[in-house]
């Protein structure tokens, strides 16, 4: 897996490409962990470019909007494919993590 960075305001974006299985998701998680414990509190994962996601991939996630909810912030996933939407649907993962269409209207509802 690949991972691009940028910031926006104050909002970090992380855009993954690829799959977040077994083989990437400890070094994600890693790099998520560590930008919340630098500091950050408003992190935005375009997932426009991630192809797959698995049970190891969703408790990273799930671990990061923990980590982020302690801390005050928010995890914002936007730009779902097709693929990942389907499984955050069947692991009910939908109903608790926010989700918006796009990284525009995700970086607009932050505040």
């Amino acid at each position: 897996m690949d991972l691009d960075e940028s910031r926006h305001d104050t909002a970090l974006v992380i855009a993954p490409r690829g799959r977040l299985d077994v083989h990437s998701a400890a070094a994600f998680e890693q790099r998520l962990l560590g930008r919340i414990a630098a500091g950050e509190r408003a992190i935005a994962l375009d997932c426009s470019r991630l192809d797959y996601i698995n049970s190891t991939g969703l408790r990273t996630l799930l671990r990061a909007a923990k980590e982020l909810d302690r801390a005050g912030g928010r995890l914002l996933l936007c730009a779902l494919t097709d693929n990942v939407r389907e499984v955050l649907r069947l692991s009910g993962f939908d109903t608790f993590l926010e989700i918006h269409p796009d990284l525009t209207s995700a970086l607009a509802t932050r505040g």
